[in-house]
Protein backbone atom coordinates (compact mmCIF):
# COMPACT_ATOMS: atom_id res chain seq x y z
CA UNK A 1 0.00 0.00 0.00
CA UNK A 2 1.11 3.59 -0.68
CA UNK A 3 0.74 6.50 1.74
CA UNK A 4 0.81 10.11 0.63
CA UNK A 5 1.39 13.01 3.05
CA UNK A 6 0.67 16.55 1.93
CA UNK A 7 1.62 19.70 3.81
CA UNK A 8 -0.05 22.31 1.59
CA UNK A 9 1.21 25.80 1.09
CA UNK A 10 4.10 27.79 -0.24
CA UNK A 11 6.59 26.15 2.14
CA UNK A 12 4.82 22.78 2.26
CA UNK A 13 5.90 19.34 1.20
CA UNK A 14 4.79 16.07 -0.37
CA UNK A 15 5.93 12.62 0.71
CA UNK A 16 5.18 9.16 -0.60
CA UNK A 17 5.72 6.06 1.52
CA UNK A 18 5.22 2.43 0.68
CA UNK A 19 4.90 -0.43 3.14
CA UNK A 20 8.55 -1.17 2.34
CA UNK A 21 9.92 2.36 2.88
CA UNK A 22 10.18 5.88 1.49
CA UNK A 23 9.42 6.30 -2.20
CA UNK A 24 10.26 10.01 -2.22
CA UNK A 25 9.77 13.41 -0.64
CA UNK A 26 9.70 16.86 -2.21
CA UNK A 27 8.95 20.46 -1.39
CA UNK A 28 5.39 21.28 -2.42
CA UNK A 29 4.93 21.73 -6.15
CA UNK A 30 1.77 21.28 -8.23
CA UNK A 31 3.65 19.29 -10.88
CA UNK A 32 4.97 16.87 -8.25
CA UNK A 33 1.46 16.39 -6.85
CA UNK A 34 0.07 15.70 -10.33
CA UNK A 35 2.85 13.17 -10.98
CA UNK A 36 2.27 11.41 -7.64
CA UNK A 37 -1.51 11.21 -8.02
CA UNK A 38 -1.23 10.03 -11.61
CA UNK A 39 1.25 7.35 -10.50
CA UNK A 40 -1.03 6.23 -7.66
CA UNK A 41 -4.07 6.09 -9.94
CA UNK A 42 -2.22 3.63 -12.23
CA UNK A 43 -1.02 1.37 -9.40
CA UNK A 44 -2.93 -1.76 -8.52
CA UNK A 45 -2.17 -1.30 -4.83
CA UNK A 46 -4.45 0.73 -2.61
CA UNK A 47 -3.34 4.15 -1.42
CA UNK A 48 -4.23 6.51 1.40
CA UNK A 49 -3.53 10.21 1.74
CA UNK A 50 -3.24 12.42 4.81
CA UNK A 51 -3.82 16.06 3.87
CA UNK A 52 -3.32 18.69 6.55
CA UNK A 53 -6.56 20.58 7.19
CA UNK A 54 -5.91 24.29 6.99
CA UNK A 55 -7.92 27.43 7.65
CA UNK A 56 -7.53 31.20 7.66
CA UNK A 57 -5.50 32.70 10.48
CA UNK A 58 -5.98 36.11 12.12
CA UNK A 59 -3.96 38.99 10.66
CA UNK A 60 -3.46 37.31 7.28
CA UNK A 61 -4.38 39.32 4.22
CA UNK A 62 -7.60 38.51 2.39
CA UNK A 63 -5.87 38.23 -1.00
CA UNK A 64 -3.21 35.82 0.28
CA UNK A 65 -5.81 33.71 2.09
CA UNK A 66 -8.01 33.61 -1.01
CA UNK A 67 -5.03 32.47 -3.09
CA UNK A 68 -4.13 29.86 -0.48
CA UNK A 69 -7.74 28.64 -0.42
CA UNK A 70 -7.74 28.31 -4.20
CA UNK A 71 -4.58 26.18 -3.99
CA UNK A 72 -6.08 24.00 -1.27
CA UNK A 73 -9.21 23.49 -3.36
CA UNK A 74 -7.02 22.55 -6.31
CA UNK A 75 -5.32 19.85 -4.19
CA UNK A 76 -8.72 18.44 -3.19
CA UNK A 77 -9.81 18.46 -6.83
CA UNK A 78 -6.69 16.60 -7.97
CA UNK A 79 -7.11 13.93 -5.27
CA UNK A 80 -10.76 13.48 -6.23
CA UNK A 81 -10.02 13.44 -9.97
CA UNK A 82 -7.48 10.64 -9.55
CA UNK A 83 -9.66 8.73 -7.03
CA UNK A 84 -7.06 8.96 -4.26
CA UNK A 85 -8.59 8.16 -0.89
CA UNK A 86 -7.75 10.99 1.50
CA UNK A 87 -8.57 12.39 4.89
CA UNK A 88 -8.06 15.96 5.98
CA UNK A 89 -6.44 15.89 9.40
CA UNK A 90 -6.10 18.70 11.93
CA UNK A 91 -2.42 19.46 12.65
CA UNK A 92 -2.89 18.85 16.38
CA UNK A 93 -4.19 15.33 15.66
CA UNK A 94 -1.32 14.05 13.52
CA UNK A 95 1.27 15.95 15.59
CA UNK A 96 0.00 14.33 18.79
CA UNK A 97 0.93 10.94 17.32
CA UNK A 98 4.58 12.05 17.35
CA UNK A 99 4.56 14.22 20.49
CA UNK A 100 4.88 17.44 18.50
CA UNK A 101 3.63 20.99 18.80
CA UNK A 102 4.13 23.97 16.48
CA UNK A 103 7.95 23.80 16.75
CA UNK A 104 9.15 23.11 13.19
CA UNK A 105 12.68 22.19 14.35
CA UNK A 106 11.19 19.43 16.51
CA UNK A 107 9.27 18.09 13.48
CA UNK A 108 12.57 17.88 11.57
CA UNK A 109 14.26 16.13 14.52
CA UNK A 110 11.48 13.54 14.91
CA UNK A 111 11.42 12.92 11.16
CA UNK A 112 15.20 12.33 11.09
CA UNK A 113 14.85 9.86 13.98
CA UNK A 114 12.04 7.94 12.28
CA UNK A 115 13.66 8.01 8.84
CA UNK A 116 17.43 8.03 9.31
CA UNK A 117 19.32 8.86 6.18
CA UNK A 118 16.44 10.68 4.45
CA UNK A 119 17.39 14.01 2.92
CA UNK A 120 15.11 16.81 3.99
CA UNK A 121 17.13 19.34 2.01
CA UNK A 122 15.64 20.12 -1.42
CA UNK A 123 17.88 20.74 -4.41
CA UNK A 124 19.59 24.10 -4.13
CA UNK A 125 18.96 24.53 -0.40
CA UNK A 126 21.27 24.23 2.58
CA UNK A 127 18.92 23.63 5.48
CA UNK A 128 16.30 20.96 6.20
CA UNK A 129 12.83 21.77 4.89
CA UNK A 130 10.17 21.54 7.62
CA UNK A 131 7.40 21.12 5.03
CA UNK A 132 9.04 17.96 3.70
CA UNK A 133 9.58 16.67 7.25
CA UNK A 134 5.95 17.27 8.16
CA UNK A 135 4.72 15.69 4.91
CA UNK A 136 6.75 12.57 5.75
CA UNK A 137 5.27 12.52 9.24
CA UNK A 138 1.76 12.84 7.80
CA UNK A 139 2.45 9.96 5.41
CA UNK A 140 3.63 7.92 8.41
CA UNK A 141 0.47 8.95 10.28
CA UNK A 142 -1.57 7.65 7.31
CA UNK A 143 0.39 4.37 7.43
CA UNK A 144 -0.32 3.97 11.14
CA UNK A 145 -3.88 5.27 11.41
CA UNK A 146 -5.76 5.43 8.09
Amino acid sequence: MYYLGIDPGKKGGIALLHDTGIEGCWDFDKDVLLTMTEFLSREHEASRCCLERVHAMPNQGSVSMFTFGQGYGWILGVLDAFNISYQTIEPRRWKAEFGLNSDKAKSIEVCKNLFPGVSLVPHGCRTPHDGIAEALLMAEFARRKL
